[in-house]
């Protein structure tokens, strides 16, 4: 009797033995219980969340929304005093009619510059023909005066006038030139103005553009979170009024990277989230981080002092949403999520590749679709 008990014992002790072993090589998915299937509970739910802001200062004249609002893209949210922004448009513009007059009383000076001009000319050309004359009598007179046929008085005269002719016709040739300066001057003055014009023009844009930042819009469309302004308060630029959470949204998984050897672009992925209770929802790898998150942290470890422990690192994985989902529109960012990836599937350009090569024995084409996951 004692030599059955103790083998039965012994059976007993053998059978926890093994029952043992076998939960330790489940539990850390050693061999025979390795799975090619990669798990992570560090992942949640992602998406463009916009801190809407305003560009200028004032106090708020009418809050249009509410909290967690559904708004569409270009619905005004907020909508501050706009009574000074108004006055400076007014303002620029004034002075936009001031510089284009200035700018139109330029042409006017140009223009009568160019009279001026022409007016010179013509006297040049009157004081060389009053020159040429009393050149002329000059000439015929000396040789009457060398013949003793006129008296030097009228010798004198003649070239008194010769000499008069040829300051005339200098005076008018210099008058030409100060004409022809002013209008120089008047040219470049000219692009000054044309400058001015440009800058008053800027200086309404930027008044228009101030008055319209009064009214705050909604970028896009999505669900704004908790409106933080109140009407008649005072806010400064860059002061946070709300949040916009847009409509499209994905999940980001942080897998080691002991755990990314088999994982590719396109694979298909499960995930549950939390939220709903264990429903399984799917998704597809998108692209993989161009770093380990270590990488992208404020400070660093430096692992080239003291002692080292090497510690996995992860790598965020972006994880698209598949369409059609019912779960999918109530997907908020922040929730958390467990995905899974089955890292023997292969990647959507491989199934293709496979589906296209011929099989040589059976004679049709062979594809490795990949098996849904339970």
């Amino acid at each position: 009797m004692r030599k059955i008990f103790g083998s039965f014992a012994t059976y007993v002790a053998l059978l926890i033995g093994i029952t043992g072993v076998t939960l330790v090589l489940y539990a850390w998915r050693l061999p025979p219980f390795a799975s090619t299937v990669e798990t992570t509970n560090d992942a949640y739910v992602r998406g463009q969340v916009t801190v809407i802001s305003p560009q200028l200062a004032g106090y708020v004249a009418e809050v249009a929304v509410q909290d967690y609002q559904s708004v569409k893209t270009g619905q005004t949210l907020l909508r501050i005093d706009d009574r000074i922004y108004r006055q400076k448009l007014s303002q620029a513009r004034a002075t936009l009619d001031v510089q284009k007059a200035a700018l139109a009383n330029s042409a006017q000076q140009r223009r009568s510059a160019e009279a001026k001009i022409a007016s010179g000319e013509a006297q040049v050309t009157s004081a060389r023909s009053a020159l040429a004359t009393a050149q002329a009598n000059w000439d015929r007179i000396v040789p009457l005066v060398q013949k003793g046929i006129v008296n030097k008085s009228e010798a004198d005269a003649t070239r008194s006038a010769l000499d008069q002719a040829t300051a005339v016709l200098q005076q008018a040739q210099a008058a030409v030139e100060v004409s022809r300066q002013d209008l120089q001057s008047i040219i470049v003055g000219r692009r000054s103005l044309e400058a001015a014009v440009e800058g008053a023009e800027a200086a309404v844009e930027l008044a228009t553009i101030d008055l319209g930042n009064t009214r705050i819009v909604a970028p896009k469309d999505g669900v704004l979170g908790e409106v933080g302004a109140r009407l008649g308060q005072y806010l400064t630029a860059g002061s946070q009024i709300t949040t916009l959470v847009p409509d499209r949204i994905w999940v980001t998984a942080n897998f080691k990277e002991t755990q990314l050897a088999g994982m590719r672009v396109g694979q298909v992925v499960t995930f549950t989230v939390d939220a709903f209770r264990g429903e399984t929802m799917r998704g597809h790898i998108e692209r993989f981080s161009p770093a380990t998150g270590s990488e992208f942290a404020v400070l660093r470890a430096d692992n080239a002092t003291g002692n080292f422990t090497k510690v996995a690192q992860r790598l965020p994985v972006r994880i698209a949403i598949d369409e059609g989902q019912t779960l999918a529109e109530r997907l908020a960012p922040g929730m958390s999520v467990v995905v899974a990836v089955d890292t023997a599937q292969p990647a959507p350009a491989e199934r293709e590749a496979d589906a296209s090569e011929p099989d040589a024995d059976a004679g049709r084409t062979v594809g490795a679709a990949a098996q849904p996951m339970n």
